[in-house]
Parts: structure tokens; sequence; C-alpha cells
């Protein structure tokens, strides 16, 4: 069996690729930056434990972590289960598709994933809009390479800043209201949070289609909040809340195939 890691800013997706090579348990859990190796073992030995399965079954694993110091503790914990070091995802190394940009240290691991997974299952041209702490736009061309994209303050991380300096305007429930002209102030917060986060995604990814000169290209909604924001737009061809896991994976088969082949 494999680890897949995707270590964000706010949740933790930990992904078990099984031995027919798909997603066969996930799990998620908050992002403590405080956590060490020691405390992410004892939770992730509760999650294998309450469905009575054994972690010394995990031959190998693949990380990809936007939090550098918790990176590190899952690398520590992953070596000392698995006995080697684990696929760090990284876009300055190989992943199985170009990055067409001049400074790829910059791009997050996550991003580089979602445009493997995207690519490989959805065909070229893609974009992915990521609804995460961050709202990313991750783009494919139509030759297959990674053209970089939009980063963007999260659906939560406005709404939070909303109701923390906004005095009169309290927590609100995160749906799409009936209509866009709200009537009352939650209808407004509400309007103004989950519509405008559809009508950002739809202008945004309109001036991207309009910049690859493609009449058409899919468009893949993954995050936390891609269901909420659906509700509100038909930009999505499709939403898919295993991209990122998948895309690890990927990354991984990849590295592991090219091994082999060198090995031969």
């Amino acid at each position: 069996m494999l680890l897949c890691i995707d270590v964000g800013n706010t949740q933790t997706t930990i992904g078990l690729i099984c031995e027919d090579h798909k997603l066969c348990r996930q799990w998620r859990m908050a992002t403590s930056k405080s956590d060490t190796a020691d405390q992410i073992r004892a939770t992730l030995h509760g999650f294998f434990t309450m469905l009575d399965l054994d972690i010394h079954q995990v031959v190998d694993s693949a990380i990809a972590s936007v939090v550098p110091t918790l990176g590190q503790s899952w690398e520590r914990l992953l070596r000392d289960i698995t006995g080697h070091d684990p696929l760090m995802v990284d876009a300055t190394r190989d992943c199985g598709i170009d990055v067409a940009l001049p400074y790829p240290q910059q791009i997050g691991a996550d991003r580089i994933a979602n445009a493997v997974s995207a690519r490989d299952a959805y065909g070229a041209p893609v974009i992915v809009v990521d609804f995460g702490t961050a709202t990313n736009i991750d783009v494919v061309d139509r030759t297959g390479a990674f053209r970089g994209g939009v980063i963007m303050p999260g659906l939560m991380l406005s709404a939070n800043a909303l109701f923390s300096y906004a005095s009169r305007i309290a927590s609100v429930p995160m749906v799409k209201p009936a209509h866009a002209l709200g009537d009352t102030t939650d209808g407004a917060v509400q309007s103004g949070l989950v519509i405008g986060a559809a009508a950002m995604a739809e202008g945004l990814v309109s001036r991207i289609v309009s910049e690859l000169g493609e009449e058409k290209v899919k468009v893949v909604a993954t995050g936390g909040l891609a269901s909420v924001v659906s509700e509100a737009t038909d930009l999505f061809d499709t939403i898919d809340p295993d991209l990122t896991i998948r895309g690890i994976y990927q990354i991984w088969k990849h590295r592991e195939e090219k091994r082999g082949a060198q090995d031969s």
C-alpha cells in the first residue's frame, strides 16, 4: 500500500492507495503547524486502527506539502514507517509534466499535482480551480504543459476577514443564496462570498481561455468549497474532490516507472 499526503494550510488529506492502484481510503485532519512527528503518528495510527488496518503494510509514500515544517515532520514519520525516504513532490524535479514557467521553485506542490491529475484525467487543455485556503487556478495548455495560473484569497479566508473587521456583520452559513440581489444582510453577505467567488472564477477563467487562444477548455473544480461554489455557476465541467491526491500518486507512479526503466 502507498500513502499520499496533501499537507495544505488548513487541512491535511491522507489517501491510501491499495494494491489495485485505486484510492481505497481517505482521511482528513486539521493542519496544525505545531504538530510533531509523534503527534502525527498518533493520529495516523488512530485512522488505521479504526478500520482494522495495519500501518506497517504501507511500503511507500509521497508528500505534497505547502507547510515546510509539517512536510518535514511527515517525512520523518513516513521514513520510519516504510524504511526509506518518501517522494517529496517538487516542481523543480521531474513530475511527468513540462513546467513552462521561469521560476518552477515557486510553484506549490499541490498545484503541480493538480495539473498532472487534471491533464491525465481530462486531457489538455484543462483548467483547475481549487477552492482551498487560497483559491488557485492552474492551467495546462494544449501541449500538456503547466503554464501557471492565479492565486487569490480563498473563500473562507475572505469570509473570516470580513467577519473579523466588519463590526456589524456576523458569520453566516456558507451557502448559495436564492438571489444575487440580497434583501437581508445575511443574503447580501452570502451573495458577495459565494456568488462573488463564482463570478470571480468565471471572469478569470474567461480571460485565461482568451489568452490561451482556445475556444473551449475543460474546467475542473476541486477543494473543500468547490461543491458550494459550483451551485452558483455552470462554469465547471466536473467537480473532482480527489484530484490532488490522485495527482500525488500519479507523480509517484511516474517516478517509479522512470526508475524501473533506468534499472532495466
